[in-house]
């Protein structure tokens, strides 16, 4: 079973050539060594590429093993370059060639290789490359499958489809299993003994179970608004246990590195502005959100609302939780000031939208509760709501954009409509 990732094979394409070491990042699991070794080999392949001017290493295979000493692997690839054509070097999991840095930053002087290379995250994270590679870094990140990509190979109907990713996610090696068990088991063993290893190991955490209680605290909040404070206050009095924020916040960071978790900050947007706290957090993956909580706690408001926020952010856009100030006047005559929240403020260049995540629109009150937000900003940027249960894309009397989630996920430019 072959899936496409055109998306981070594109980016690839158009990275060839530019003098920079394309560095793909990304949780683990998601398809980096597929993408690189697979994928894009067969693309050089396809436009010509000779196969002794493809430099391939995987350097977690037993067969590639004596490989981790730089005193061999440089003189050895430096023995394949025969001549002054391009040579293409694909080097998978190369956090275990020693002294890869340097390695790297010496292959990238060579004028005639160009240079791709994945990684694990517990060594090689994202911001780890701007030191390590010295500027000469170019990233490619890339995440768990789409919606759109995990359909692309599903056997079944769009509404099967999104009831199966919705509960076990995206991770690619997850759709080789036949049995929900199966999926359970594979996704509850590799959070365990693959990601919460790697934050262990990596930063040398001391209180793994106190750690883990945070992930599953978060795990159960996707989407609401918090703070190391209120997290602390609801260790407190929730898990009767006393964790600093400070303590916290370190955790949270570990998460984010892992790539497990991403947030989302508020923004003011009449008063242009960031809100430092509290941020909104959602899981890279929804399989393995689900996993810490054994498959409790699946509403699938949030999980619409995290895979909404996972789409756009595949799709390049800097995601924020929007936030609108209202002036009213209570049921006393009081004066008050009051904010609204948008689910989304989505930014990419010139572009913004503005998106409300609605399971359903059940009635008029519901309607009117979600455009409200959005009717506030008063300023000419798209304005839309997705939901479940709309029929088709239609704007409504007020100029916002209805779309089902459907629509929105299975079309890639679903918000030019």
């Amino acid at each position: 079973m072959e899936i496409r990732r055109d998306i981070y094979l594109n980016k690839l394409i158009s990275k060839k050539h530019n003098t920079l070491i394309k560095v793909i990042t990304g949780i683990r699991r998601c398809g980096k060594s597929y993408l690189l070794t697979k994928l894009f080999r067969d693309h050089l392949a396809s436009v010509g590429i000779p196969d002794d001017h493809i430099i391939e290493m995987a350097f977690d295979l037993y067969e590639n093993k004596s490989y981790i000493d730089p005193e061999l692997f440089f003189p050895y690839l430096k023995s394949q370059i025969k001549d002054k054509e391009m040579y293409y070097v694909l080097l998978d999991e190369v956090q275990l060639l020693g002294d890869f840095e340097f390695v790297l930053n010496s292959l990238a002087r060579m004028e005639n290789v160009d240079v791709y290379v994945t990684g694990s995250n517990a060594k090689f994270l994202s911001k780890d490359i701007i030191t390590e590679f010295r500027g000469r870094g170019d990233e490619v990140h890339m995440h768990p499958l789409t919606f759109a990509e995990f359909m692309s190979v599903y056997p079944g109907d769009t509404s099967s489809g999104w009831r199966e990713y919705m509960l076990y996610g995206g991770i690619p090696l997850v759709l080789q299993f036949g049995t929900p068990d199966q999926k359970i088991d594979f996704l509850k063993s590799l959070f365990e003994e693959t990601y919460i290893s790697d934050i262990v190991g990596r930063h040398n955490v001391r209180n793994k179970s106190e750690l883990e209680e945070l992930l599953n605290i978060i795990s159960s909040a996707i989407g609401s608004l918090t703070n190391p404070r209120k997290l602390s206050m609801t260790f407190k009095s929730v898990k009767n246990k006393t964790i600093s924020q400070n303590t916290i916040k370190k955790y949270i960071e570990y998460f984010e590195d892992s790539f497990l978790i991403d947030s989302a900050q508020r923004y003011d947007i009449k008063g242009k502005r960031y809100i430092n706290t509290p941020l909104k957090y959602y899981f890279t993956d929804l399989g393995l959100r689900n996993a810490r909580l054994n498959f409790r706690q699946v509403e699938e408001t949030h999980a619409m609302e995290n895979i909404i926020f996972n789409e756009l952010k595949v799709r390049g856009y800097n995601v924020d939780v929007g936030v609108v100030t209202s002036n009213e006047v209570d049921k006393s005559g009081k004066k008050i000031r009051k904010q609204l929240e948008i689910d989304f403020v989505c930014n990419k260049g010139s572009k913004r939208y503005y998106i409300q995540s609605a399971l359903r629109l059940s009635n008029e009150a519901k309607k009117d509760q979600e455009q409200r937000s959005l009717l506030m900003t008063q300023d000419a940027f798209k304005k839309i709501i997705i939901t479940k249960d709309a029929l088709a894309p239609l704007y409504n009397e007020e100029g916002i954009l209805v779309m089902s989630i459907f629509d929105f996920l299975l079309n890639e430019n679903s918000l030019e409509i």
